[in-house]
Order: structure tokens, then C-alpha cells, then sequence
């Protein structure tokens, strides 16, 4: 084996010489047992020794206590095999300062195979060390901060390939399944159209958007969801002078499930709140009307009476006073009566004076069964909800369409009570048709027989019995705000399990009666 210190036949032998000695990489060469014979300029500018001050003395004169024994140890068991030997070392400079060495020393082999020098290369590489632990610093440091953060946070490339996530992440991992962030942006982009792939296309970012998602425990999850875009300049060799540019998608998740559940909860509280007012005037119109009823008819028989009365005396002919003194006292008694019951009857309240809404019956159906849970649970009525398939939107006056449904659902829940044994089954189903939409509330209970199919709907007809404290209005009531809505209400006759109340809307605003 040649020589490597020995320069090339071709080339003059001062003219290796001059190249090591300006080479800006600091080189040096040792004897065997690593006695320095040989450093270039490079070498003295980095360890602040002079060619005079270095030459003579072994290379353990740079070493420094930090660097741990074992990689020495390491070091000289591989230029002992004669192979070379890459490594960081803490060196020591001539006035004391420390510096990290990227090292190489590369055993010099004679022709006997024996090794009779070392030659040292190194570079100060503390700057490139420093930079480094500072990047490392701030990645922990933002990791660090990413992971205590209590929202979702996942940084994905172009393809949607997950780079970067934290903890709040992998949480929805178990409740979503695998790689949460394409479902939630795949529910962004069914919920934004067009909007959603110009953004993406254009790298928009897109401020926070509410997402609804199915978990795999069939349990309706909300989301809000922001999408920021980063830009990062390509590092690889071929972008040095072309630079590239990639984009990564930041996707921050926040789980606003109990906050939508409080908002429901406020909302079916507000809701009850209202229908138990309406309900309240409507006991009072119930009241006053039923106590109107009852005096009609002792005051129109009174009424006929007194023209009987009349008719008579004057077909007798009566000559004395008594007879006409009778008759008009009984003539202003039942005019103060007709007063007074007019007066009760303006006391009777009018409906309420509630907008037009465009409303998705199926939404007043859904809200209807939150309200009735309490009684259907405690009832162990088994409920089946069968929604429209398309939109079911009317022009309407929520509130009363609300109680309407709500009427119907608590007279199912009341039969089916007075019914023992027996399955409890309540089915509400909204179906819609070219002009119309039709909703269907059914229950097991005893029914309807078929001779009072149409008296359940005239006022005070009850057959729940003056124990349960009802006249009999409800039904009527309830005809009356479908009739206001332009539709029909009816018992279906071919229905023998139970009772099927039919409610029949229709779809054009024409229709609807303000």
C-alpha cells in the first residue's frame, strides 16, 4: 500500500505542501501514538496554537474533561483496526475557550501494513451546533405548547397526510376512528360547496365553522373548525437556486358538543316556557268558553220562555198590569244576562297574533319528542321517528303547530296509560307529497270506535270522564289551527290497532291562512 501522505508522482511535492498548509479545513499529523509532527494554518487558527507551540505535543493537549471517556475509548479501538473514525469532541483552546471539533482521523498505513501516523482532520462546527439545539429548542418548545393546548391541532401536506398533531388530536382518534381530519374536512367541504374548493385551491384560510359528525358509538358530535395555510421554502439541493414553495394545512378542532347541547337545552327550556304560556291562555279560553256554553242554554231556554210568555198574555188579552210587569222584568233580566255574557265572552282571549315562519316540520317534530321524553321514558313507550326523506319546509306559525303535534303525542301517551298489558308503541312519520305533507302520530292504544270518529272533534265531547277534569276542547282546538294553516286533521278508519291521527298540510304558502 502507497503512501496516502506521499504526493502524486505528477504533481511537485511543494505543491501538496502549500495545499494542506492553506487548506481551510484544520489538518494535522500525528505520530502513532498521536505526538503532532505536522499542523496547518487552519489548525492554529482554531485552536489558537502556533506551529512552534503545537508541533511535539500529543493531541490530548486539545482534549477537555466534558467529552466522556467511553468515545475516546471508542476512538482508539477503531483507528487501532485501521479504519477511520468520525466523531464530536469538546476541545480545549490555547487560552481555555471550548470549542466543538467534527473530527475525522484516518490511520496511515505502510506497506508492511503497519500503522505509522494519523492524519487529523476538523472543523469548528459550535455555531452549526448552537443553531441547531435552537431549532430543536423551539420544535420542543412548540410541540410542548401544541400538546398542552385544549383544542385539536393537526398539520397536514398537500396530499392530507398527517405531519404534526397533539394530544386533544389523538383523543378523536378513539371517538372519530382513524385520521379524524378527513372526515371533519370532508364535512366542511359537503357544507361549503364551491366556497370550500376555492379556498382550498387558493390557499384561503377559513375562519371557524360548526360540523356536525356521527361517532362510531352513533352518538352526533359538534365541531368548530378553522383551516389556516403555511408556507414552507423546499430544503432539498435541487431547490438551492430554483426555489420551491410547499403549502401545509393547519386544521384547529374545537369539541363544542356541550356547549350545543346547552344551547338545545335553553332552547327547549325557552320552548316549554312559551308552549306553557300558550297553554295556559289556552286553559283559560277553554275555561271561559265551556262557562259561555253553559249559560247560553239556560238563557236561550229562559229567552224562548218569556216569548211563550208574551204570546200568551196577549192572546188572553189581559187587561190588568201584572202580566206586562212580569214580562219586562223578565225581558230586562235576560238582556242584563245577554250583557254579562257578552262581557265574558270579549274576557275569552284571542289566538296569538304569531308571524308566518318558513319551518321544517321535521325539526317541530324532533322538538316535540325532546319535549314528551320525560312521560314517554317514564311510560315505557317505545318510540319510532321516521322523518321526511327530503325537506319537509311549510309556511307556518311555529309555536302552534308545536302545540298542535305536542296535543296529539300526549292524548297517544294518555290512551296508551289508560291501556294495561299490551305493547306501548308511539310512531310519528312525516311524509311528503307533490302538494301536501302529511304526518301521522300512532299509538297502542285502546283507539277511536268508529261512531265517534268525528264527534272526538266537536267542542266539549270527552270521553276521558269528568274525573279527569277535561271539557273537551282539545281536539276542537286543534282542528281549529290546522283549519288556520289551510289543511286537515282527521282519525284514519282504516287504522284498527290503535288510533292514527292524520295531519294533512299543504306546501304552498297560498294555502296557509294568515
Amino acid at each position: 500500500m502507497s503512501d496516502p501522505i506521499q504526493p502524486p508522482e505528477n504533481l511537485p511535492t511543494h505543491l501538496f505542501r502549500q495545499a494542506v498548509a492553506q487548506a481551510a479545513l484544520a489538518i494535522s499529523i500525528t505520530d502513532a501514538r498521536a505526538n503532532i509532527l505536522y499542523a496547518n494554518n487552519a489548525f492554529s487558527r482554531i485552536t489558537g496554537y502556533g506551529q512552534e507551540e503545537i508541533v511535539g505535543h500529543n493531541e490530548s493537549i486539545l482534549s477537555y474533561r466534558v467529552t466522556p471517556k467511553l468515545v475516546y475509548e471508542t476512538l482508539w479501538a477503531q483507528i487501532q483496526r485501521q479504519r477511520p473514525w468520525n466523531g464530536l469532541l469538546v476541545n480545549k483552546r490555547k487560552d481555555g475557550s471550548r470549542y466543538l471539533a467534527d473530527v475525522t482521523i484516518t490511520p496511515v498505513v505502510n506497506d508492511q501494513g503497519e500503522t505509522t501516523h494519523f492524519l487529523g482532520m476538523q472543523r469548528d462546527v459550535t455555531e452549526v451546533h448552537r443553531l441547531e439545539r435552537q431549532v430543536q429548542n423551539q420544535k420542543t418548545l412548540i410541540e410542548s405548547v401544541v400538546d398542552a393546548a385544549q383544542v385539536a391541532i393537526v398539520l397536514l401536506d398537500e396530499q392530507e397526510h398527517v405531519l404534526l398533531d397533539n394530544q386533544e388530536y389523538k383523543k378523536l382518534i378513539g371517538d372519530l376512528g382513524k385520521e379524524p381530519a378527513a372526515r371533519l374536512i370532508a364535512a366542511l367541504r359537503a357544507q361549503m360547496g364551491d366556497a370550500f374548493t376555492t379556498a382550498y385551491q387558493k390557499h384561503r384560510n377559513i375562519a371557524a365553522r360548526e360540523v356536525q359528525i356521527e361517532t362510531q358509538k352513533k352518538a352526533t358530535r359538534w365541531f368548530s373548525c378553522a383551516v389556516s395555510w403555511f408556507e414552507e421554502q423546499d430544503v432539498g439541493a435541487d431547490a438551492f437556486y430554483e426555489p420551491t414553495r410547499r403549502h401545509y394545512l393547519l386544521l384547529t378542532i374545537q369539541d363544542i358538543s356541550e356547549l350545543k347541547r346547552q344551547q338545545e337545552d335553553l332552547r327547549i327550556n325557552s320552548l316549554r316556557a312559551l308552549l306553557a304560556e300558550q297553554e295556559r291562555i289556552q286553559g283559560l279560553r277553554e275555561t271561559l268558553a265551556g262557562a259561555v256554553f253553559q249559560l247560553e242554554g239556560p238563557l236561550n231556554m229562559l229567552s224562548a220562555a218569556t216569548s211563550m210568555l208574551e204570546r200568551r198574555l196577549s192572546s188572553q188579552g189581559a187587561t190588568n198590569g201584572s202580566g206586562d210587569l212580569s214580562s219586562s222584568a223578565l225581558e230586562e233580566a235576560i238582556n242584563k244576562s245577554r250583557e254579562a255574557l257578552e262581557t265574558l265572552r270579549a274576557c275569552i282571549p284571542d289566538n296569538d297574533d304569531e308571524t308566518l315562519q318558513l319551518i321544517d316540520i321535521n325539526d317541530v317534530l324532533v322538538d316535540v319528542l325532546k319535549l314528551a321524553t320525560a312521560k314517554l321514558l317514564s311510560a315505557g313507550i317505545v318510540v319510532e321517528w321516521s322523518p321526511a326523506a327530503q325537506s319537509a319546509t311549510l309556511a307556518a306559525h311555529p309555536a302552534q303547530l308545536t302545540n298542535l303535534f305536542k296535543h296529539l303525542v300526549a292524548n297517544a301517551i294518555e290512551a296508551m296509560n289508560e291501556r294495561r298489558g299490551g305493547t306501548r308503541e308511539l310512531r310519528i312519520a312525516c311524509t311528503v307529497h307533490t302538494d301536501h305533507l302529511e304526518v301521522t302520530v300512532e299509538d297502542s292504544g285502546p283507539g277511536v270506535p268508529d261512531e265517534q270518529r268525528y264527534t272526538v272533534f266537536q267542542p266539549f265531547f270527552t270521553t276521558k270522564g269528568a274525573g279527569k277534569q277535561h271539557l273537551g276542547l282539545g281536539l276542537a282546538m286543534a282542528q281549529e289551527v290546522v283549519s288556520r294553516h289551510g289543511g286537515t286533521l282527521d282519525i284514519d278508519p282504516a287504522y284498527h290497532t290503535g288510533c292514527r291521527m292524520r295531519v294533512q298540510l299543504p306546501l304552498t304558502k297560498g294555502g296557509t291562512h294568515v
